[in-house]
């Protein structure tokens, strides 16, 4: 669990998960303060933290740039977010289309990086960097085809999944 690792390194970590044996599972097993609700509800304060990372979230929740605006206002200013989400125009997506891995219910926004870093911009952060991983999902093709696509996929960032440093900008 990465907030257990992150603990191991001296860091003072906190959770926000909203699935109670998930954040459970963290506090008794993992030893890590997971508040059991949503970022907008937990009622952190303002600029208390150096780093927010979520993995496959955004994509899930029902309004992001209010989510985006919460999140910044949780990190302190020069403070980092790393966000990992689906690519909508990754190489995969546009290769599968609607039998894409990602196109199901559960994901209500899909985002490219485009528009993704757009939402980023509005809500108070500047992209660092862009990486994507993901050229073609398990099974999808043989082994000798799934290989070289996805180190091309990754090698040229277009991958079907993309991770985003970005970093809280001081509006005053």
């Amino acid at each position: 669990m990465l907030l257990e690792h992150m603990k191991s390194r001296g860091w003072d970590v906190q959770g926000v998960e909203i699935c109670v044996p998930a954040a459970r599972y963290g506090m008794e097993n993992r030893g890590v303060t997971i508040e059991t609700t949503t970022l907008e509800e937990s009622k952190l304060p303002n600029s208390s933290f150096d780093v927010v990372h979520m993995s496959h979230l955004i994509e899930h929740v029902p309004e992001p740039g209010a989510f985006l605006n919460e999140v910044a206002r949780v990190t302190k200013p020069g403070g980092y977010l790393i966000l990992v989400t689906p690519d909508v125009a990754g190489f995969q997506s546009k290769l599968f289309g609607k039998q894409w891995r990602s196109a199901i219910a559960d994901h209500l926004h899909l985002f490219s990086y485009r528009v993704l870093r757009l939402l980023l911009e509005e809500t108070g952060f500047e992209v660092v960097k862009k990486r994507s991983w993901g050229g073609l999902a398990a099974g999808a093709a043989p082994p000798w085809l799934k290989r070289p696509a996805d180190t091309w996929a990754k090698r040229l960032n277009w991958g079907d999944v993309m991770i985003i440093l970005g970093r809280r900008i001081d509006r005053r």
